[in-house]
């Protein structure tokens, strides 16, 4: 989830949407370039999605409250499918295919489908996609980012398994203390915000507050020197374009010669 829109007559309401809109950026804008991130997808991708959910869907869609973007439910998904078709480029053909799939399916009144899945068969996914997710990120929490961001195999490239890796970053040392805390402390916030009623019914969400805390933090571990600071090697570099021109190269067309690869239909 990155962002909600609600129909509404303008009248009265500008500056609550404002207010609304600006704190939805501020939490959606990490949560797309992580996503991406976690996908192993271009991170100009993510922005693109949160863009895309939040004007186009908001625009379009008759419900009252919509929400749209990138989902991390889905990342491990996202990876797996981009690894094993072999690009990104083909990976956008059987989204823009999964899509056909969708529509076709809208017009024909086929979402009664949906009743023959079970809820726990859902959950069940969801909650294993969270395990891998929250396993594979405890090394890049703890600050160790040697290996590629995303990657979801068990078995990994550089012969270590999923389990190992958490096992060899406390005995050979590889935590950063800066990254650390910051990312222990984060999670403490989000924990904490979500228990609290006084601060869960506040109207900053706890996302964007330990983005903000996280950032403050980090400002101040910079300034003792000494390995604390989160540098740049840590950091998600957002893409940043130098024209329009330049804009336009960050986007991604989809490999259409990929259709000739069955694993393409089998992805979307």
């Amino acid at each position: 989830m990155t962002s909600t829109a609600t129909r509404q007559p303008a009248t009265g309401t500008l500056a609550a949407d404002l207010s609304a809109g600006l704190v939805v950026f501020l939490v959606a804008l990490p949560l797309c370039l992580g996503v991406a991130l976690a996908s192993n997808a271009p991170l100009f991708s993510g922005l693109l999605a949160g863009i895309v959910g939040g004007l186009v869907v908001g625009a379009v869609s008759q419900s009252h409250t919509s929400v749209s973007g990138p989902a991390a439910g889905l990342t491990a998904v996202v990876a797996a499918q981009i690894a094993t078709l072999g690009s990104f480029e083909a990976f956008l053909v059987a989204v823009v295919l999964a899509g056909v799939i969708q529509i076709v399916l809208g017009l024909v009144g086929a979402g009664s489908i949906a009743d023959f899945v079970p809820t726990s068969v859902i959950r069940g996914l969801l909650a294993a996609i969270g395990l891998i997710i929250i396993l594979k990120q405890i090394p890049h929490l703890l600050g160790y980012d040697a290996d590629p961001v995303g990657e979801m195999s068990f078995f990994q490239p550089d012969r270590e398994t999923t389990f190992s890796e958490l096992v060899n970053l406390f005995v050979a040392e590889r935590i950063h203390p800066g990254a650390a805390l910051i990312g222990l402390l984060s999670v403490g916030l989000l924990v904490l915000w979500e228990r609290v009623k006084v601060l869960k019914g506040s109207l900053l969400p706890g996302a964007l507050v330990a983005v903000l805390a996280a950032v403050a933090i980090n400002a101040f571990l910079r300034g003792l020197g000494d390995g604390w600071g989160v540098e740049v090697e840590h950091l998600v570099q957002v893409p940043v374009a130098d024209s329009l021109a330049g804009f336009f190269g960050f986007l991604t067309p989809p490999d259409v010669s990929s259709l000739a690869n069955p694993a393409v239909y089998a992805s979307a």
